[in-house]
């Protein structure tokens, strides 16, 4: 049933994979990633077909699962069964730190990672959307993703040996924990979980709170173990990887974004036919933009079905709240700003101007 619409209606959680599970997945990924780096032949295409592999560390369910799900199905159809994409969801190939240098290597054709994650490779002018309370709805964020600042973000990633094809939203993070955060002190002593962005740790501090960076598919055991105390996500996430079954209390803060871009190895995309190309292309912009319709719905589903459930206390912030915690994470701009120099983030508040008329 991959891939069937009343995936997303019935937004059952998924199964997380075992350990045993991982650790078959990690010895092939060390023998893949060994080939790679022995045999540059491997990114050759054979005669009759050409394969995939996707590689992303969500669940099937979440926007970008299906969104990927899509660019399969849409392939398979389009090619007649020539073109191949094996997807690998839930990070069973690939982890968040692991999956850039697999890519960069061959071990892997494709990835959707988050904007976070080019940060830390080399690009630290994607951590622009990583500041808090920077967007306010997701149309602010399309005039900077699919205006000519994104295409110009995506264009510099062909530095180190990535092609970038495209972003994907995932809406708006909330603030998890086993208490309310509604304002700055409700953060102070709390370990956070985070993503290996300097933005959003930054962040954390500026709250009041230390940043823990840990990969995506730890997230749900360390809160469980009390490694960490809470962390961040859009409310699809924080769903189908059953973190409200370790979590008493989601707040409605919306205070980042978490959105994606799909990257593919550049020797491989360079290696195929211009047709095959542009039937890749083609098919993953319209996934893309199935993904970015069903992202609103997916945390609206997701937000009804935390409520259903009732294990988990949920929590709207006044528009007072809200402007606290903005204030307190401000001095994250400027220092961003220091970092990667005023050009970026000028760029970034033209993009962000309202379009005006007459």
């Amino acid at each position: 049933l991959k891939g069937d619409p009343r995936i997303i209606a019935s937004m059952l959680p998924p199964a997380l994979p075992p350990v045993n599970q991982r650790r078959r997945w990690l010895h092939r990924v060390a023998v893949s990633a060994a080939s790679a780096l022995a045999a540059p032949a491997v990114l050759a295409q054979p005669a009759r077909g050409l394969t995939l592999r996707f590689s992303h560390v969500v669940a099937d369910e979440t926007p970008k699962g299906l969104a990927v799900l899509r660019f399969q199905s849409l392939v398979a159809q389009r090619s007649g069964g020539r073109i191949q994409v094996l997807t690998y969801p839930d990070g069973q190939l690939y982890g968040d730190h692991d999956e850039m240098a697999a890519l960069q290597l061959g071990a892997v054709e494709m990835l959707a990672p988050s904007l976070s994650k080019f940060g830390r490779i080399g690009f630290p002018e994607f951590e622009l959307f990583d500041l808090p309370f920077l967007f306010g709805n997701l149309a602010d964020v399309r005039r900077i993703t699919q205006g000519p600042l994104g295409q110009r973000l995506l264009q510099g990633l062909g530095r180190h040996g990535l092609s970038g094809l495209g972003y994907l939203d995932n809406g708006f993070k909330q603030m998890s924990a086993n208490r309310p955060l509604l304002a700055p002190s409700d953060f102070a002593g709390l370990r956070m979980r985070v993503q290996a962005s300097r933005v959003i740790a930054a962040q954390m501090r500026a709250l009041g709170a230390q940043p823990v960076s840990l990969p995506f598919s730890e997230t749900r055991r360390a809160l469980a173990s009390g490694v960490v105390h809470g962390t961040e996500n859009p409310v699809s996430n924080f769903w189908t990887q059953r973190m409200h079954e370790v979590q008493s209390d989601l707040s409605l803060t919306e205070h980042g974004y978490l959105g994606y871009a799909v990257v593919v190895n550049r020797r491989f995309w360079l290696s195929l036919q211009p047709a095959d190309r542009e039937l890749l292309g083609q098919a993953l912009r319209e996934a893309l933009r199935y993904g970015d319709q069903i992202a609103d719905a997916q945390n609206t589903l997701a937000l009804a079905a935390l409520r259903r459930a009732g294990s988990t206390r949920i929590h709207t912030l006044s528009a007072l709240q809200r402007t606290r915690l903005r204030e307190a994470v401000e001095p994250v701009h400027e220092a961003l700003e220091r970092r990667i120099g005023l050009g970026w983030m000028q760029a970034m508040r033209e993009a962000l101007k309202p379009a005006t008329t007459g």
